[in-house]
């Protein structure tokens, strides 16, 4: 079996060698594709013997999709630039390898938010399609939220290990992101006619803060585990308060 990684980036030279560092010995070819970073990340791809291919950002469901297509394993793994394989996992994928059964393999995603590791907030285990055989799964969704489905809707088997995510450095890493995110999703809902009232929006925001912190028990991440959930809740106000400027607006 021949095991390819997918990876899309832009600008990614603070992240993109501890992933890449995580997948040697494990995949047997890797694939870049760059919506033309301007920092390291190609010298970087370089370093690691990936093929690096540069192609237009048309979306993230649309870029990780090219990313499946330019691959030619029998097998791809699928992981963003500010992701890696922990050792549990990667023990897992080499195993998996040796005699590979069904269509897809999820794994389970553990953040780390400004240097500490969120298991709560609703952000663990994140359980996440991330191996697939070709031909059998695409990226869907709706961006910024993309997720990678099977073809067939069967049932994947489930790896042991995490994928180590490293979101955010800074807090200000995290609202840099909410107006990124924001925009993409105020726009996708635009377009698909959606519109909302205040009241509606202030709801929520409510109720995101309290399934955040509450629901899925956030206070036990304490001083994080509150910022995360009020973030959250402002990230809900910041998409359908620019939905509302978008219909105001056309």
């Amino acid at each position: 079996m021949k095991l390819s990684a997918a990876i899309i980036t832009f600008n990614e030279e603070r992240n993109l060698a501890r992933c890449l560092q995580s997948l040697m010995g494990v995949v047997d070819e890797i694939v870049v594709v760059d919506s033309f970073s301007k920092d390291g990340t190609k010298a970087i791809a370089a370093q690691y013997g990936a093929t690096f291919i540069e192609h237009p950002f048309e979306g993230h469901i649309q870029q990780k999709n090219y990313a499946l297509d330019q691959t030619t394993g029998d097998w791809i793994l699928s992981l963003d630039a500010d992701e890696a394989l922990d050792d549990k996992l990667r023990a897992s994928i080499i195993a998996f390898k040796s005699q590979p059964i069904g269509t897809g393999c999820s794994m389970n995603r553990l953040t780390n938010y400004c240097g500490h590791w969120v298991r709560h907030c609703g952000w663990y285990p994140d359980t996440k399609i991330r191996l697939v055989a070709r031909n059998k799964a695409r990226w869907g969704g709706v961006n910024p939220h993309d997720r990678l489905d099977l073809n067939d809707e069967s049932s994947p088997m489930q790896l042991q290990g995490d994928i180590l995510h490293y979101s955010y450095y800074t807090r200000e890493d995290h609202l840099r992101q909410i107006e990124y995110f924001g925009k993409i999703a105020a726009r996708e809902l635009f377009e698909r006619g959606t519109s909302i009232s205040y009241g509606m929006i202030l709801l929520k925001v409510i109720a995101q803060f309290f399934k955040s912190f509450i629901l899925t028990t956030g206070f036990l991440d304490g001083k994080t585990g509150f910022t995360i959930s009020r973030l959250s809740a402002y990230a809900t106000w910041r998409k359908y308060t620019m939905l509302r400027q978008l219909h105001h607006h056309r």
